[in-house]
């Protein structure tokens, strides 16, 4: 049997979960990301949405213009406005769900390592580069 992952919002009212791993683990720096964390960067886990459920709630959605053009669509809480995930409209987004790592309940599902760092050359200079992770200048 598959693995089961679940996160939530902070406030508990919408819930979700995935099943397998992860098929990529991101760090993004780019300016959209920056602006949606509120802090240098996301972590995202790239899953298949067809391993992804929404247990419980009704995120509402908000949709807008990534800078390479893309559209980015945000899930998040209507209650506590927690992000949740993330969909991009770009091919190499299609048909997964960009969870947002904070977002995980249980703390010990952030094992193995980051796979890349995107947008590499806008990291904040007080942080440094993850060893073995591949880095982009952009997606």
């Amino acid at each position: 049997m598959a693995p089961v992952t679940s996160g939530s919002c902070l406030c508990g009212a919408c819930a979700y979960s995935y099943t397998d791993e992860p098929a990529m683990k991101a760090l993004c720096y780019c300016v959209t990301c920056r602006k949606v964390s509120g802090g240098t960067n996301t972590t995202n886990f790239i899953v298949p949405e067809e391993n992804f459920t929404l247990n419980s709630g009704k995120p509402k959605s908000f949709s807008t213009e990534h800078e390479t053009g893309m559209t980015i669509t945000l899930f998040f809480c209507p209650d506590c406005g927690t992000t949740m995930w993330k969909e991009a409209s770009a091919s190499q987004f299609k048909g997964v769900k960009l969870v947002q790592a904070g977002t995980l309940t249980d703390p010990t599902n952030f094992t193995g390592k980051i796979d890349v760092e995107l947008y590499a050359p806008e990291r904040a200079s007080w942080l440094v580069a993850l060893q073995g992770a591949e880095q982009k200048e952009q997606l």
